[in-house]
């Protein structure tokens, strides 16, 4: 049977299981989006921009274990590049497909209608992986190699460029369209982890610190807990262990009680975890000596921090021989235990009089969200505060966000999200300012008929660094004040249910209105009628 090459990587995808394709046809791409529409198995959502599309397979990928963008050429890829680059932060399994130019004329300068110098070499810099296919026969083998280096710790976009004419040509179908397995985890050091095993039994005071690489670990970290080991996360795996455990230190970890709890332990294991710069104040949080490391990522080894011991292993597998290992070796120490919650507790208390007013709002928002409702946020005052740490998160993958730390990609997250879960109310929390960066995906959020509900507070500028700038630039303000529009007005205008809160009161009620309404709805919240949020950028190291 004869196809085009374009026809054959749909079926693949297929074959793969995908269900969305997120995109922007062009005319460098149009060979795969017309299989894809004639075939009509495959959901093709039409986003407004190629960031959006990528930024909609990231968050997409999160939640189904591999999201599909495809892109033009040129520009088109190149304005995919952010969202690479945010999705290599997250490890998001992205196939990117990008076009190309006619290979007759590829690299030559000819001035090629959308062609950009050295494409592949902007793609490799912004992907976990970048692949270029000259030979139509060999489009598939390529593909499937793609999809598998996406999917094999540590995860990441790959994109692949695909010239205009080879996508056009026609092959025998391949008769291997089916996934090609994973790369195999490394062998579990089993020495090691009876020696871990034996350190945490006589251990006192022992903490642990989580990451997103134990996403798929949640039922093991709560055993380790329920047995008296406090659990400090990353925002990014929040929710792994239910914010409501007695152990749960949730993402407080810049907490001065919470540090003190890390600084003197007598062991601290950190699982699956990069100890980002901006959760370990640009890597001046103490650790103690004793300090294990457990990644399946070899390069982890000593990045950020000096290290005891290293462990190379799945963190599921790692933590579930070290459960068994424990089995009744309870840690739970009344005095230890005090500690922790005093611990939690006023890192909570100093948060919500940090927050004022904007507390209430958390708590309005959790209080209507259903508990198996998504918030998805931008990077934000209200992002990387409340909605970073003080909004309770039960359960992983509740609390999804921009892990790059560049704002504008709350929306199209909260849009993959979205589709990912038919099922779940979305929330996406956005600011005024990161907004303006992708205001057109309204618009697919409208179309695609999403059951969320765009939550924008407006302060009508950078708030983030107005705060900055007050604190490290004695008070001195500039180019931070945005003209902004009635979001509200621009709500109703795309087609869909609008409202505006000046109060906390009026917040409450809007909010619950919007959660109950089957569709796309926006909430405007007046952040200058309610009054300013107090936040001077994330915890670092003093640096101006």
């Amino acid at each position: 049977m004869k196809v085009t090459v374009g026809e054959a990587i749909v079926r693949l995808l297929e074959a793969h299981g995908v269900e969305n394709v997120y995109g922007v046809i062009s005319i460098h791409n149009l060979p795969i989006a017309d299989a894809i529409g004639r075939r009509e198995k495959i959901d093709f959502v039409c986003a407004r921009g190629e960031s959006g599309c990528l930024t909609m397979a990231d968050a997409h990928a999160r939640f189904k274990g591999l999201g599909v963008a495809l892109t033009s050429t040129g520009a088109g890829a190149g304005n995919a590049v952010g969202s690479l680059i945010e999705a290599c932060n997250a490890a998001s399994p992205v196939l990117h497909i990008t076009g190309q130019v006619e290979r007759e004329y590829l690299d030559r300068d000819a001035s090629f209608i959308h062609e950009a110098k050295d494409q592949l070499t902007f793609l490799k810099a912004s992907s976990k992986a970048a692949f270029r296919i000259m030979s139509p026969e060999n489009a598939i083998g390529i593909m499937r190699e793609a999809i598998r280096v996406a999917q094999t710790v540590p995860m990441g976009p790959v994109s692949v460029e695909i010239p205009i004419d080879v996508q056009a040509t026609e092959i025998e179908l391949p008769k291997e369209l089916y996934p090609v397995n994973a790369l195999q985890l490394p062998r579990l050091d089993t020495e090691a982890l009876d020696t871990l095993a034996e350190s945490l039994k006589s251990a006192k005071r022992p903490i642990l610190w989580i990451g997103g690489g134990c996403l798929e670990a949640g039922s093991e970290i709560k055993k380790l807990a329920d047995l008296g080991i406090p659990v400090v996360s990353s925002t990014h795996a929040r929710g792994l262990l239910a914010d409501n455990h007695p152990r749960s230190l949730g993402a407080f970890h810049n907490s001065e009680k919470v540090e003190a709890l890390i600084k003197n332990a007598d062991l601290a294991m950190v699982v699956g975890s990069r100890l980002r710069s901006n959760e370990t104040k640009t890597y001046s949080v103490v650790f103690p000596e004793n300090l294990i490391q457990i990644d399946a990522n070899p390069v982890a080894q000593q990045r950020n921090y000096a290290v005891k011991h290293f462990i190379c292993a799945d963190a599921k597998e790692s933590l579930a021989y070290l459960v068994e290992k424990l089995g009744n070796s309870t840690k739970v120490d009344v005095d230890y235990d005090h500690l922790i919650i005093a611990a939690k507790d006023a890192a909570v208390e100093a948060l919500t009089k940090q927050l004022g007013p904007y507390a209430e709002l958390c708590f309005a928002l959790r209080e209507a969200l259903p508990q198996d409702g998504i918030l998805v946020r931008d990077i934000t005052m209200s992002g990387s505060t409340w909605g970073s740490r003080l909004f309770p998160v039960q359960k992983p993958l509740q609390n999804i966000h921009s892990l790059a730390g560049a704002i504008g990609l709350g929306l199209a997250h909260g849009i993959g999200t979205s589709i990912a879960n038919r099922d779940k109310k979305v929330v996406s929390l956005v600011g005024d300012g990161g907004l303006m960066l992708g205001i057109g995906e309204i618009a697919t959020m409208v179309q695609e008929k999403t059951n969320m509900v765009l939550l924008v507070m407006n302060d009508q500028g950078y708030g983030v660094m107005r705060g900055i700038q007050n604190n490290y630039f004695g008070g001195r303000q500039y180019y931070n004040e945005l003209h902004t529009p009635s979001y509200q007005k621009l709500g109703e205008s795309m087609g869909c249910i609008s409202f505006l809160a000046r109060s906390i009161d009026e917040f409450k009620d809007v909010i619950k209105k919007a959660i109950e309404i089957e569709g796309p709805t926006v909430v405007e919240v007046d952040m200058t009628a309610i009054g300013p949020l107090n936040f001077a950028g994330p915890p670092q190291k003093k640096l101006y």
